[in-house]
């Protein structure tokens, strides 16, 4: 994870290359404003006690409150908490939110906790991390294995200790406890926005097939979505395996197998022309656009010359290495970056924290109304200064939040950040 954190970095590198900015925004830039550890302690249902290791990370605040998920993961680190806040400072600031970054996690495995003890669990992170988030300081959301209902314990908890209703203090909460319509597919949607905003420059106007890698909620709305424009989803995969068909599979078919039986790869064994193949088959299929929507490092040296798509768009957080995401540029690749590409979902998030703070909540179109204009403004300025500047978009991307971040430290004045 350590090369993770270090990979993340080194694109602030590569992005001060092609914009001027002061060096000592890239040195405040290079670390994280505040991290906390500790260890929660949960009663079990058989009544022992057990502890897990837990993080929240406050990268950057310089633009506003820090905003970023929780996951819950047995392999989740200090490194990937920091790494994922440092995107995600510059995710918001692609977009232009009035956030920083942020992102928290707690080391273990959901599936082995019964729905109480999840709960406990939930309300004990809440607990520890209390006086380092809220609405105007850092304010959490799903992620990995964390969903509406663990969000809704959680502002609940914030809620209790602080004896009034909070609402604002999480998002990605339950409809019924101030949740936004239009969240729960904001991530894809989101990506898809970019992606048709940017189909003539990215030449996606011949044959569409599509590979998803990752088949949880963002796979799964990203695929509903490009089988309804007319792509053909030639393969899709969860953590248990892959499946691939020529012909085109349709994503809702295999979601109701993999919601009864917990994998993708059950709905081969009920279709004769679907093979079931592995995640690195599934990577190597020839396809115009491969869509990776699981964890981070999916893409890396060992794997990187077996990728065989038009253009990658980039769902996960960090789905590909630093030494991959060069040699997918030297092959004429593209790569719509992470940091653009799902930044949907923290723009959905911003919304619901603005009604939250207003009282006054949006339809789902009107969520989608004002998500549109926002994906497909920052796609093309992206697209234009990668164009301009003749980089990757990724580093354009960054080249854009970087420039947005320093805007923003400068004008908190000279005083605040540099030496006279």
């Amino acid at each position: 994870m350590e090369d993770m954190l270090q990979g993340a970095l080194s694109q602030l590198d590569v992005a001060a290359k092609y914009t001027d900015v002061h060096p000592e925004v890239l040195e405040k830039l290079r670390y994280p404003k505040e991290v906390l550890t500790t260890r929660l302690m949960i009663r079990m249902d058989n009544g022992s006690r057990r502890s897990f290791v837990a993080w929240r990370c406050r990268y950057d605040d310089t633009r506003g409150p820090t905003k970023g998920g929780i996951r819950y993961h047995p392999d989740a680190s200090l490194d990937e908490v920091v790494t994922l806040a440092f995107w995600m400072t510059f995710k918001c600031a692609v977009v232009g939110l009035p956030y920083g970054g942020g992102k928290g996690a707690i080391k273990v495995d959901p599936r082995e906790l019964s729905k109480s003890e999840l709960e406990r669990l939930s309300r004990a992170y809440v607990h520890a991390f209390a006086k380092m988030i809220g609405p105007d300081k850092d304010i959490p959301a799903p992620d990995v294995y964390t969903n509406a209902m663990i969000m809704g314990w959680m502002a609940d908890e914030y809620s209790s200790l602080m004896g009034y209703p909070c609402p604002g203090v999480i998002t990605g909460k339950p409809i019924a406890l101030g949740g936004s319509l239009g969240r729960e597919d904001a991530t894809a949607r989101g990506g898809f926005y970019v992606l048709k905003q940017l189909e003539k420059q990215l030449q996606l106007n011949g044959e569409r097939r599509a590979v998803i890698q990752g088949f949880g909620n963002a796979g799964h709305a990203i695929g509903r979505m490009l089988h309804e424009d007319g792509w053909k989803i030639i393969g899709i995969s969860d953590s248990c395996g892959a499946l691939h068909c020529p012909s085109g599979l349709d994503p809702d078919a295999v979601h109701k197998v993999k919601l009864k039986t917990g994998k993708v790869a059950d709905y081969g064994s009920e279709h004769s022309d679907v093979q079931v193949i592995d995640n690195a088959k599934l990577l190597a299929l020839e396809c115009e656009l491969l869509v990776p929507a699981a964890l981070e490092n999916q893409i890396h040296q060992g794997n990187v010359d077996s990728i065989n798509a038009g253009v990658i768009l980039e769902l996960a957080n960090g789905p590909i290495t630093s030494e991959a995401d060069q040699v997918l540029n030297s092959k004429g690749i593209v790569v719509v970056p992470d940091i653009l590409a799902n930044a949907g979902g923290v723009t959905v998030s911003y919304f619901e924290w603005v009604q939250n703070r207003q009282g006054y909540y949006w339809t789902a179109d009107e969520v989608q109304q004002r998500l549109k204009p926002i994906m497909e403004k920052e796609s093309m300025r992206v697209w234009n200064i990668a164009h301009s500047k003749n980089i990757p978009m990724r580093t354009a991307a960054y080249v854009h939040a970087l420039q947005c971040l320093s805007s923003a430290i400068e004008a908190h004045g000279t005083q605040s950040y540099f030496c006279a």
